[in-house]
């Protein structure tokens, strides 16, 4: 594995634009998502069906991740992943209610978005950095739920352009999802460089684009534990100090 580079500089790097992913990078989603969640739970009164808030929050967590994944690979549709992660939850407690499934669906995707938590520091970033570099915006998620998240935390118009894969056709670290970006931004990715949470999405999409990346790693996570053929070009715990190294 090539040496693991925690503490480079990038200071004297022609750099013009950078890429940023959304959820878990700048939009704190654990903690937007659970205050949605716990509005679902009271509103639907599901403490009759589950144990506790914890066990039906972490049981939609675990079918939304494997239901994402079929969605990446393009197994599953949109409108299939919005509304079965539900479903499964429910059946997952013997609860056959497809009418419940769909209306949390529904409500989830109307709420969410109106949540406002970004990650420490990242107005801050974003207001530094918007000075010297073009700011793109790459996402997977879906439209009408990424615009408003955007509009509504207030970052919007810190972006030059923004690439949300339900528009593109392919999702992140689909390289043709990259290779949109870049035309479309006209940017070169040898002065591009991606800024974001996931390895698996935004890091590995980036080294497949020739792209350098920042690793955004929130949770502290210890890269040696991994075992991964690609790294970030650097790492960072908090999005202030992209302050420090851009």
């Amino acid at each position: 594995m090539p040496y693991f580079m925690k503490t480079h500089s990038f200071k004297n790097h022609s750099y013009t634009d950078l890429f940023f992913d959304l959820d878990r990078t700048l939009w704190d989603f654990e903690r937007n998502s659970r205050e949605t969640f716990m509005e679902l739970y009271h509103k639907y009164q599901l403490n009759q069906h589950f144990g506790s808030f914890d066990l039906f929050f972490s049981t939609y967590r675990e079918y939304n991740d494997e239901l994402w994944m079929l969605y990446r690979s393009g197994q599953i549709t949109k409108g299939e992943l919005s509304w079965k992660r539900f479903d499964l939850s429910l059946k997952d407690i013997d609860v056959n209610d497809e009418k419940l499934a769909k209306n949390l669906s529904k409500d989830y995707l109307e709420i969410s978005p109106t949540k406002r938590k970004l990650f420490p520091h990242t107005l801050l970033s974003l207001t530094f950095l918007k000075k010297q570099y073009r700011l793109n915006l790459i996402t997977n998620g879906f439209k009408e739920v990424q615009y408003q998240k955007l509009k509504n935390c207030g970052i919007i118009d810190f972006f030059d352009h923004i690439f949300i894969s339900d528009e593109i056709g392919y999702l992140k670290p689909h390289p043709k999802f990259f290779e949109h970006a870049l035309k479309v931004s006209g940017a070169d990715p040898k002065n591009s460089i991606v800024i974001g949470d996931d390895l698996m999405v935004d890091i590995k999409g980036a080294a497949e684009a020739d792209m350098d990346s920042i690793w955004i790693n929130h949770k502290r996570m210890d890269l040696n534990e991994l075992d991964l053929d690609f790294v970030p070009t650097h790492e960072v715990s908090s999005l202030k100090k992209l302050i420090h190294i851009l």
